[in-house]
């Protein structure tokens, strides 16, 4: 499978690219990654293109989104790079400085681009993603609940 190609997961569940099932894996909890990882019993041989380092990278913003580009400020994160003996490569960036989740999430997108992606998309992202939906959840609704709404009434000597 190439590294772009959506990854078939069986029936009924959804087809994660590569760039998603890598943007699931940077954002989730590290020592969840690892839980969900090491639960499943994700194994295989490989060589290290890159083990884990840490480092940071430059964060950027827009002011309104739409605005001029600007330096916002530094981001800690951690990147790792493996090849598995039959030669898929892996990438793991993840925020902070956890080595393990970057090697976790290098051995998984490795793994992501075999036969085992339907096994370790039940096993690992799904869970991960709906974890990580729940929590977005429970935050907008207490944002939600603190909402305050103004209304402006209009005066009649005003129009």
């Amino acid at each position: 499978m190439k590294g772009s190609e959506a990854a078939d997961h069986g029936p009924g569940a959804p087809a994660l690219t590569r760039q998603e099932w890598l943007g699931l894996m940077a954002r989730a909890p590290g020592r969840r990654l690892a839980e969900l990882s090491r639960a499943s019993g994700i194994t295989a041989p490989f060589a290290w293109l890159r083990p884990p380092e840490i480092g940071t990278i430059m964060i950027r913003g827009r002011a309104g989104g739409t605005g001029a580009p600007f330096n916002l400020g530094e981001m800690t994160v951690t990147r790792a790079s493996l090849r598995l003996e039959s030669g898929q490569v892996g990438h793991g960036h993840v925020q902070g400085r956890d080595k393990a989740a970057a090697e976790w999430a290098a051995l998984i997108d490795a793994l992501m681009q075999t036969d085992r992606a339907p096994a370790i998309a039940t096993a690992v992202l799904t869970p991960l993603a709906q974890e990580m939906a729940a929590s977005a959840q429970t935050r907008a609704e207490k944002a939600a609940a603190t909402r305050v709404e103004f209304f402006t009434l209009v005066r009649g000597e005003d129009q």
